[in-house]
């Protein structure tokens, strides 16, 4: 007898999209090229032209540190306008053993979906919360493979080796290739964008944070989630190095709670990423790309 045949493997990336550098990484190139011209054409320009590139680099350092910035690509911090009167509930950091069971619980109380970004070597140590991440419904997406503190600080090759990595790890323990990543603190350089575009992936941040990983305080957490809360929100949380109240309870668990709750008073549904891409899918070519232009906003 024949066994039954597996199911081919998930890709391990999204279809690949075409790079087009931002107004700013093009004008830095630009601005390079010219600083070399003068300083060869005009040797006494020299320290003009070092002070031109060393302010470009100014430029992309503090765009790199801006996660919410779209400075140096496309950057989802708010749900495309197709969404509607949905919002995002974003989870970082994870899997936790002891927490992650919990959010999910919660979140099956309230018949919310969340995205999880979860680091791969997590992923590799508790495989079977990945599982039941996918299986009730949630978003595995990719917080590379580390969490390296000098994320922002490599060049396209370590990022795309690193990110590879938390590919092949979260695809392997939830079934499905990611199609989103999150930076690690959202810190980045330009020369992340490019290497997105080569794995079919989509930067992703949030519209608003609650500092739980550094707060103890659950009811503060939840404040600054919920400060204007409206459509098409994202917000981050995490269930993987969160901070613990005087009772060594996570913040995460209540402050999730508060959230929760106030989008369910508010009748705001709780989508994952994902959910609000594919269903872009269904709209019509132009309102599409309307609605994904509408996703990549620079944030005052």
């Amino acid at each position: 007898m024949n066994p039954t045949p597996r199911p081919p493997a998930s890709p391990l990336a999204g279809a690949p999209r075409p790079w087009r550098p931002t107004p700013v990484v093009a004008g830095t190139v630009a601005l390079h090229a010219a600083a070399a011209g003068l300083a060869v054409a005009q040797p006494s320009a020299w320290p003009y032209a070092v002070g031109a590139v060393a302010a470009s680099h100014v430029v992309l350092t503090a765009a790199g540190l801006w996660p919410r910035s779209s400075l140096l690509g496309p950057n989802w911090t708010r749900l495309p306008a197709h969404a509607g009167d949905r919002i995002a509930i974003t989870i970082d950091d994870g899997p936790d053993p002891e927490v992650t069971p919990r959010v999910l619980d919660l979140l099956d109380r309230y018949a919310a979906h969340a995205t999880f970004f979860c680091i791969g070597e997590m992923a590799r140590r508790h495989p079977r919360i990945v599982e039941a991440i996918a299986a009730r419904g949630h978003a595995v997406e990719n917080h590379s493979q580390h969490h390296r503190h000098y994320f922002s600080l490599q060049g396209p090759r370590a990022l795309r080796s690193e990110i590879e990595a938390g590919q092949r790890t979260l695809r392997d323990a939830s079934g499905t290739a990611p199609l989103f990543f999150r930076a690690p603190a959202g810190l980045r350089n330009p020369f992340l964008e490019p290497v997105l575009c080569a794995l079919g992936l989509q930067l992703a941040s949030w519209t608003r944070r609650g500092f739980d990983t550094r707060t103890a305080d659950s009811a503060l957490v939840a404040t600054r989630l919920l400060h204007g809360l409206a459509a098409r929100d994202i917000l981050l949380l995490h269930d993987g190095h969160a901070a613990r109240d005087e009772r060594g309870r996570p913040v995460v668990i209540d402050a999730l709670e508060r959230v929760l709750r106030a989008a369910r008073d508010a009748a705001l549904p709780c989508i994952t990423l994902r959910a609000a891409l594919a269903s872009a899918a269904t709209l019509p070519l132009a309102a599409a790309t309307r609605a994904a232009s509408a996703s990549f906003e620079v944030n005052e």
